[in-house]
């Protein structure tokens, strides 16, 4: 009975999605082709990768969430890069009380949308301090990435 009721009282609790705290666990930034590519004419042409990872914390509800982001940038008509970033960008967040089934969507989509703008942030500071205009990426739509993650893998069990 008293399982029941510690279950009842969890269940009345209202969840809690708190950011603890953000930091910078890697950052490279590479100019190889300093300085003559501030010399060269052409536009700019953009590879990015981004990467999600999240981890349980060892203290009680809390997370890592992770970007790790590449971004090479060169120059089309030369094909010389222009710069290279890398930054793998972190936060740990607590989540309390929220139900387990609703933990991943949470982790891939809101704590990933929460950290975007500040890593964004991180790499157009890099870009201009090495010497270029800001590198701003587009904004991302992590719940249509988290979707499309969810079906490729409900595809791949079923071939299975």
């Amino acid at each position: 009975m008293s399982e029941q009721n510690d279950e009842t009282a969890q269940a009345q609790q209202p969840p809690v999605f708190r950011l603890q705290k953000m930091y910078v666990k890697d950052l490279s930034f590479e100019n190889p082709n300093a300085p003559a590519v501030y010399l060269e004419k052409g536009e700019p042409k953009v590879d990015l990768n981004l990467g999600l990872k999240h981890k349980k914390l060892d203290t009680a509800d809390h997370y890592e969430v992770s970007l790790a982001v590449t971004a090479k940038v060169t120059n089309s008509q030369t094909e010389k890069a222009l710069f290279i970033i890398e930054v793998e960008h972190a936060g740990v967040f607590l989540l309390k009380n929220i139900p387990e089934e609703h933990l991943p969507a949470v982790l891939a989509v809101e704590c990933a949308a929460l950290l975007f703008p500040f890593t964004r942030q991180v790499i157009s500071q890099a870009s201009v301090d090495g010497g270029f205009v800001p590198f701003l990426m587009e904004p991302i739509n992590f719940l249509a990435l988290y979707e499309n993650s969810r079906k490729q893998k409900a595809q791949a069990e079923a071939k299975q």
